[in-house]
């Protein structure tokens, strides 16, 4: 595969990263690697996810000689992106900074609303963006790890779903946000029932989307955007491809062809 944009994550939740890409850039070769050996990263120190960052970076750039690479993992952006970005010379894109860009234009931004994993949140990561870009704005961050799973069960519609929404967003009923970021790849698959408990009042930050954006205008400034000919797509984990392709349907939207496996 000729110089792809490389695209990794703790397992499938970048895949919502992914369809975004494909859609924007439809002539561009990706290659995602999901890390589903050691999935989940969100309880994990940031030690070991930037060692586990770090390994997969190293693979994608040795062996597909990837041109960008896209940290489609919000666990993974937060603890990692500044060691990423210090060893490597092609450019890196997190999660982060691209929902924070989004915020901080919005016309009301006067209390702006996180949700992520465990470890996201207790990064810190977003906050210090989001004083650094909208300091007048009131941050509130709640972990919601339950939404994980309930998205890799494909229970977007689903009272269980609905209920667990509810009980961890209810803090922001009291003041509901003019912004909520959706800080974890999985939950673009839950924005339905989170904009349904929320209303229409509050903006939903989808990382994937904005991710999406900034990859299509970095390669058109760097000159490296492929254009003309149709795209590929090639599919790697570190474990278990038929779950992965199973999982992975959901989120990417579409079937998930030869996923071959691979070991960090």
């Amino acid at each position: 595969m000729e110089n792809p944009v490389g695209v990794f994550d703790s397992g499938v939740g970048g895949l919502t990263v992914l369809r975004e890409l494909v859609s924007a850039l439809p002539s561009e070769r990706f290659v995602y690697l999901g890390d589903t050996a050691r999935v989940p990263y969100g309880g994990k120190s940031a030690e070991t996810v930037t060692r586990y960052a770090i390994e997969i970076a190293n693979h994608l750039i040795r062996t597909r000689d990837i041109k960008l690479l896209v940290v489609a993992c919000n666990t993974a952006s937060s603890l990692a992106l500044p060691v990423l970005r210090k060893i490597y010379k092609i450019p890196v894109v997190g999660m982060v900074d691209p929902c924070v860009r989004r915020a901080a234009v919005l016309p009301e931004k006067r209390t702006i609303g996180v949700i992520g994993t465990l470890g996201t949140v207790r990064s810190g990561a977003y906050e210090e963006a989001l004083r650094n870009s909208v300091p007048s704005a009131r941050v509130r961050s709640i972990a919601c790890p339950l939404l994980v799973s309930l998205a890799e069960e494909g229970w977007a519609d689903n009272a269980i779903t609905r209920a667990v929404i509810a009980e961890y967003l209810a803090p922001f009923l009291e003041d509901p946000p003019d912004a909520l970021i959706l800080g974890c790849t999985h939950y673009p698959v839950l924005k339905g029932p989170i904009r349904e408990y929320l209303g229409g009042g509050t903006v939903l930050i989808d990382s994937a989307e904005e991710a999406a954006r900034v990859v299509d205008i970095l390669l058109s400034e760097t000159q490296v955007r492929r254009a003309g000919t149709p795209g590929a797509v090639e599919f790697l984990v570190t474990d278990d491809p038929e779950r992965f392709a199973r999982v992975g349907k959901g989120f990417f939207g579409r079937e998930l062809a030869d996923v071959g496996r691979v070991a960090l």
